[in-house]
Protein backbone atom coordinates (compact mmCIF):
# COMPACT_ATOMS: atom_id res chain seq x y z
CA UNK A 1 0.00 0.00 0.00
CA UNK A 2 1.32 3.44 -0.78
CA UNK A 3 -0.12 7.26 -0.07
CA UNK A 4 -1.75 8.54 -3.33
CA UNK A 5 -2.81 11.61 -4.28
CA UNK A 6 -6.79 11.33 -4.60
CA UNK A 7 -8.44 12.99 -2.13
CA UNK A 8 -10.66 11.24 0.93
CA UNK A 9 -13.37 13.54 -0.39
CA UNK A 10 -13.45 12.57 -3.88
CA UNK A 11 -13.07 9.36 -2.49
CA UNK A 12 -16.40 9.19 -0.58
CA UNK A 13 -18.00 11.08 -3.61
CA UNK A 14 -17.17 8.09 -6.08
CA UNK A 15 -20.15 5.98 -3.43
CA UNK A 16 -23.71 5.43 -3.63
CA UNK A 17 -25.41 7.96 -1.80
CA UNK A 18 -26.21 5.80 0.92
CA UNK A 19 -22.69 4.10 1.71
CA UNK A 20 -21.34 8.57 1.24
CA UNK A 21 -23.79 9.28 4.09
CA UNK A 22 -22.56 6.89 6.19
CA UNK A 23 -18.91 7.11 5.12
CA UNK A 24 -19.04 10.70 5.66
CA UNK A 25 -20.44 10.47 9.24
CA UNK A 26 -16.95 7.72 9.90
CA UNK A 27 -14.88 10.71 8.30
CA UNK A 28 -16.33 13.40 10.57
CA UNK A 29 -16.36 11.18 13.79
CA UNK A 30 -12.42 10.06 12.75
CA UNK A 31 -11.37 13.69 12.16
CA UNK A 32 -13.02 14.90 15.28
CA UNK A 33 -11.06 12.33 17.52
CA UNK A 34 -7.87 12.64 15.65
CA UNK A 35 -7.95 16.50 15.56
CA UNK A 36 -3.98 17.03 14.70
CA UNK A 37 -3.45 14.64 12.41
CA UNK A 38 -3.77 14.41 8.27
CA UNK A 39 -5.45 12.44 6.40
CA UNK A 40 -4.79 11.01 2.95
CA UNK A 41 -5.56 8.23 0.57
CA UNK A 42 -3.72 4.57 0.81
CA UNK A 43 -4.26 2.02 -2.07
CA UNK A 44 -2.58 -0.79 -2.79
CA UNK A 45 -2.38 -4.72 -2.17
CA UNK A 46 -3.69 -4.94 1.31
CA UNK A 47 -3.50 -7.42 3.82
CA UNK A 48 -4.47 -10.62 2.32
CA UNK A 49 -3.73 -9.91 -1.38
CA UNK A 50 -6.45 -7.51 -1.69
CA UNK A 51 -6.59 -4.30 -3.88
CA UNK A 52 -8.27 -1.77 -1.55
CA UNK A 53 -8.82 2.34 -1.06
CA UNK A 54 -8.20 3.50 2.30
CA UNK A 55 -8.83 6.63 4.09
CA UNK A 56 -5.54 6.86 6.45
CA UNK A 57 -5.90 9.64 9.66
CA UNK A 58 -2.20 9.96 11.23
CA UNK A 59 0.91 8.84 9.68
CA UNK A 60 3.80 6.91 11.65
CA UNK A 61 6.67 5.09 10.88
CA UNK A 62 7.99 1.75 12.11
CA UNK A 63 10.59 -0.87 12.15
CA UNK A 64 9.05 -4.39 11.12
CA UNK A 65 10.72 -7.55 12.29
CA UNK A 66 12.45 -7.64 8.82
CA UNK A 67 14.24 -4.49 9.69
CA UNK A 68 12.29 -2.39 7.07
CA UNK A 69 11.37 1.37 7.82
CA UNK A 70 7.37 1.12 6.88
CA UNK A 71 5.14 4.61 6.78
CA UNK A 72 1.40 3.45 7.96
CA UNK A 73 -1.61 5.44 9.17
CA UNK A 74 -3.12 4.87 12.81
CA UNK A 75 -6.59 4.85 11.75
CA UNK A 76 -7.99 3.71 8.29
CA UNK A 77 -11.28 3.81 6.52
CA UNK A 78 -12.81 2.21 3.93
CA UNK A 79 -16.14 0.50 2.23
CA UNK A 80 -15.24 -2.82 1.26
CA UNK A 81 -17.93 -5.04 -0.49
CA UNK A 82 -20.72 -5.77 2.06
CA UNK A 83 -19.20 -3.78 4.65
CA UNK A 84 -17.33 -0.97 6.06
CA UNK A 85 -14.15 -1.53 8.02
CA UNK A 86 -12.55 0.88 10.73
CA UNK A 87 -8.73 0.09 11.21
CA UNK A 88 -7.32 1.28 14.49
CA UNK A 89 -3.10 0.52 14.47
CA UNK A 90 -2.53 0.66 17.96
CA UNK A 91 -1.20 -1.41 20.82
CA UNK A 92 -1.61 -0.57 24.43
CA UNK A 93 0.93 -3.03 26.37
CA UNK A 94 0.30 -5.89 24.19
CA UNK A 95 -2.89 -5.73 22.83
CA UNK A 96 -4.28 -3.98 20.00
CA UNK A 97 -7.09 -1.49 21.27
CA UNK A 98 -9.67 -2.90 19.06
CA UNK A 99 -8.97 -6.28 21.04
CA UNK A 100 -9.50 -4.52 24.45
CA UNK A 101 -12.84 -2.45 23.01
CA UNK A 102 -14.20 -5.05 20.85
CA UNK A 103 -16.78 -6.27 23.31
CA UNK A 104 -18.47 -2.72 23.89
CA UNK A 105 -18.15 -1.80 20.05
CA UNK A 106 -21.66 -3.34 19.06
CA UNK A 107 -22.75 -5.41 16.43
CA UNK A 108 -19.08 -5.80 14.45
CA UNK A 109 -16.65 -8.38 13.49
CA UNK A 110 -13.37 -7.50 14.67
CA UNK A 111 -9.94 -8.79 14.10
CA UNK A 112 -6.27 -7.66 15.45
CA UNK A 113 -6.91 -3.97 14.24
CA UNK A 114 -10.10 -4.11 12.21
CA UNK A 115 -13.60 -3.49 13.32
CA UNK A 116 -16.32 -4.35 10.39
CA UNK A 117 -19.57 -3.80 10.33
CA UNK A 118 -22.61 -3.45 7.31
CA UNK A 119 -24.45 -0.72 8.68
CA UNK A 120 -23.59 2.76 11.40
CA UNK A 121 -26.00 1.26 13.55
CA UNK A 122 -24.44 -1.79 14.12
CA UNK A 123 -21.34 0.18 15.75
CA UNK A 124 -21.33 1.37 18.64
CA UNK A 125 -19.53 5.21 17.78
CA UNK A 126 -19.73 6.69 20.87
CA UNK A 127 -17.14 3.82 22.04
CA UNK A 128 -15.28 4.00 18.28
CA UNK A 129 -14.44 7.77 18.50
CA UNK A 130 -13.75 7.12 22.46
CA UNK A 131 -10.98 3.82 20.92
CA UNK A 132 -10.02 6.48 18.84
CA UNK A 133 -9.06 9.35 20.72
CA UNK A 134 -7.04 6.53 22.98
CA UNK A 135 -5.31 6.00 20.44
CA UNK A 136 -4.06 9.14 19.47
CA UNK A 137 -3.18 9.74 23.32
CA UNK A 138 -1.52 6.60 22.92
CA UNK A 139 0.89 7.53 19.99
CA UNK A 140 1.19 11.15 21.31
CA UNK A 141 2.92 9.53 24.81
CA UNK A 142 5.51 7.67 22.15
CA UNK A 143 6.82 10.27 20.34
CA UNK A 144 7.31 12.51 23.58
Amino acid sequence: MERVETSPDAYIASHEPETRIVLDKLHTLIKTALPDSDCCMWEGIFWGGSEQRIIGYGNFSYVRSDKKKVEWFLVGLTRQKNYFSVYINTVEGRRYLVEIYKDQLGKVKTGKSSISFRNLEDVNVDVLGEMIEHADRLTTESDT
